[in-house]
């Protein structure tokens, strides 16, 4: 009885899974090759030459080939092996049959896998399986206990959150958006295999699934920030109809024990240190294993590649197009340097090898194929009108001029840089490592010619945040209609929410953006609201300065209430920095409040601060809603005003630190200053420190 069979026999009588045997992603079609989803993606037969070599110089990283033979210098950055799986906690993951069938066949007991075959049945063989077996199986560590899983929501979070970008969507799941009648269309290009899943307990497969990058840390199974209660439920689903595998030929060859000091010599004899470099410490066997030849010194028609392969060579079952591939690649690097590469092809080789291109598109290239399209779905209805918007991962094209670098780090592997919440498909983390090469390299390559000129310095006459807010809002330009606001939803359809607009995109690709949305970013909704307006340029700044004094404004018309007048730090958990005419302070005010219930305006006309309170901060309304534009009186109790400004004075502007306390800079009598307040420790009064040119001044403001 074949494995497909044996699996089909018990997923039969399950009532509940809702549709044929052979419909688990488990029992996708078999793949007789080393398979690498993006060489596969990305290359034919039919191909010229010219192109096929490209998917050789892939093959030499993602089948670990770099990792014995060693190409020479000028390829050695391009060509680095990835990350094998870490090893150090297998014997906790995979039980005794299981090592030794993969460690025996691993083209055997996983179709697909990039793993190459070493025993070829040779004498001695089943020997050395087994003592790698023993040693494996001791890297044992327990598992925690972990939450039992739901394989219902298991089936629908696989569908949805990305998984399929990559594997085998199920037969019998339907997604949301396909219509009643209609077939639902197979993946044209294969699927990376999943068949050792089952292998693992279901307390190892959650634990997998939560945190795999602690397991393979080449990020080819990236984390999909799953919640440990989410892991549990796929592993839960990849567990139906599981049944324990038993390696028969083990069983039958009846061996000795071979002892787990054995196995670690074995495992350095056998070389499996060149990949797996997290097991054996320096120095923890004096057994060395024989040095492959140098990458420069292969033959293209021996060992791996040869027509018939001979014993005792790593066994890879490359397919007729990876061997030409590999032979094209071998002789292009046996004949020349390595090409200097530009900014935008390492950005493009780092995509593909680790394939963001299954999901997204940049230059041209990549994006789901539409069978896999059709699992990419929204959570909110009113999403719809987006179109594919509303679910496709989003187009890379200028993505390094667009973000800035503190958001990239957040999209790549930090957190809270979500910013679609209507979207199911999540942002996969690739782990530091693979990916933070990016930070430097997109902005290189996407850089223009001749960059967007954008004042923000907040200093113009038109820099008023209210001259913004009333862009957007309902009677100006309505952003509103599709853009939210901090917890406000948009009038219409949920575009991305404008709330962290600065620390998000870069202001000249948000002017850019504006001026001419669609030469921008090709396929966006955003409509061309400031072409022929001739203040465009006042305006859009103005609008950024609204957004970068967002926690100290109000919200637009149509997403405003009665409510929102009064400024609250306490509410907000952080200071907030209003502009405003201000009484005490003049038309040039800038207030800052602290949720510890003190509060200051500074004058930036004056350039000194000029009065401080406790209590309530501010209420905006006779600002907002007057067009007289009266000043703003303090809330609060115990106003102070503050002494007189000596010397001449030069406002600069002000910087935040990560916590929003504002620093503000002038120059006085020629010398930089740096002024800042914030509230003492004791919650009493102010630590006031004045930065002149270096030397730190430090007092106590209290009253």
């Amino acid at each position: 009885m074949t494995r497909t069979t044996k699996l089909m026999a018990v997923l039969a009588p399950l009532a509940f899974f809702g549709g044929s045997a052979h419909a688990h992603p488990l029992q996708a079609e078999p793949i007789n090759h080393a398979y690498v989803f993006n060489f596969d993606q990305f290359n034919l037969p039919q191909d010229p030459d010219e192109h096929v070599v490209e998917g050789g110089y892939l093959l030499l990283g993602e089948l670990n080939c770099t990792a014995c033979h060693v190409p020479p210098k000028s390829w050695q950055e391009r060509l680095a092996p990835k990350p094998a799986p870490n090893l150090s906690k297998v014997g906790a993951r995979l039980d005794a049959d299981n090592l030794w069938m993969m460690i025996r066949s691993p083209q055997h007991r996983k179709k697909g896998t990039q793993m190459p075959g070493l025993f070829a049945g040779e004498e001695g063989d089943a020997e050395k399986v087994e003592a790698l077996t023993e040693f494996l199986s001791s890297l044992n560590p327990a598992t925690p206990k972990m939450p039992v899983g739901d394989m219902a929501r298991g089936k629908d979070l696989y569908h949805k959150v990305g998984c399929v970008a990559c594997h085998e969507p199920a037969t019998d799941y339907r997604p949301a958006k396909a219509a009643a009648d209609a077939e639902i269309e197979k993946p044209g290009l294969g699927s990376v295999p999943l068949i050792l899943a089952e292998a693992y307990s279901a307390d190892a497969l959650t634990e997998f699934l939560f945190d795999p990058l602690s397991h393979r840390p080449s990020g080819r199974m990236p984390n999909m920030r799953l919640s440990l209660q989410e892991a549990a439920d796929i592993a839960a689903y990849m567990h139906l109809g599981r049944e324990v595998e038993v390696a028969a030929e083990r069983a039958a060859l009846k061996l000795p024990k071979q002892g787990v000091e054995k196995g670690r010599e074995v495992f350095a004899q056998m070389n499996c240190v060149a990949c797996h470099t997290d097991v054996l410490p320096t120095g923890d066997t004096k057994v060395s294993a024989s040095k492959p030849k140098a990458l420069a010194g292969l033959k293209v028609d021996a060992g791996c590649l040869a027509a018939i392969q001979p014993s005792g060579i790593p066994r890879f079952d490359l397919n007729e197009l990876q061997k030409r591939a590999l032979r094209l690649a071998i002789t292009a690097i046996q004949k020349q340097e390595a090409p200097a590469m530009t900014a935008e092809q390492k950005v493009d080789w780092q995509m593909t090898r680790l394939n963001c291109y299954a999901c997204h598109d940049r230059d041209g290239k990549g994006g789901p194929e539409d069978p896999r399209a059709q699992y990419f779905g929204s959570n909110d209805g009113s999403a719809e009108s987006l179109g594919e918007l509303a679910h496709l991962p989003p187009n890379l094209d200028h993505v390094g001029r667009k973000l800035t670098k503190g958001w990239l780090t957040k999209v790549l592997w930090g957190e809270g840089g979500s910013v679609r919440p209507y979207m199911d498909t999540r942002m996969p983390n690739f782990g530091q490592a693979q990916t933070e090469m990016l930070l430097d390299l997109l902005p290189e390559a996407d850089k223009r010619e001749q960059p967007v000129a954008i004042d923000i310095s907040g200093l113009a006459k038109h820099h008023r945040a209210e001259s913004g807010r009333q862009l957007m809002g309902a009677t100006g330009l309505a952003c509103v209609a599709c853009h939210g606001l901090k917890e406000r939803k948009s009038l219409g359809p949920p575009v991305i929410r404008l709330t962290h607009t600065v620390e998000r995109l870069q202001p000249e690709y948000f002017k850019e953006l504006l001026l001419n949305p669609q030469a921008t970013q090709p396929g966006t909704m955003m409509p061309p609201m400031f072409m022929g307006r001739k203040k465009a340029d006042q305006e859009i700044e103005s609008i950024w300065i609204y957004l970068k004094e967002l926690d100290g404004q109000p919200l637009p018309e149509g997403l405003l209430s009665t409510e929102d007048f009064e400024l609250k730090p306490e509410k907000a958990g952080r200071p907030i920095v209003f502009r405003s005419f201000i009484e005490g302070a003049g038309s040039h005010a800038i207030a800052v409040g602290f949720p510890q219930g003190l509060h200051a305006t500074f004058d930036a006309v004056q350039v000194r601060w000029t009065q401080v309170w406790r209590g309530r901060f501010l209420d905006a309304m006779s600002n907002w809603q007057s067009r007289e534009m009266l000043p703003i009186k303090p809330l609060g109790t115990d106003l102070k005003a503050l002494p007189q400004a000596t010397g001449k004075r030069v406002f600069s502007g002000y910087r935040l630190d990560k916590v929003g306390v504002p620093t503000f800079l002038y120059q006085q009598d020629g010398q930089s200053v740096e002024d800042t307040l914030k509230p003492a420790p004791d919650g009493k009064g102010f630590d006031h420190e004045i930065k002149i040119n270096g030397k730190v001044i430090r007092e106590v403001l209290s009253w």
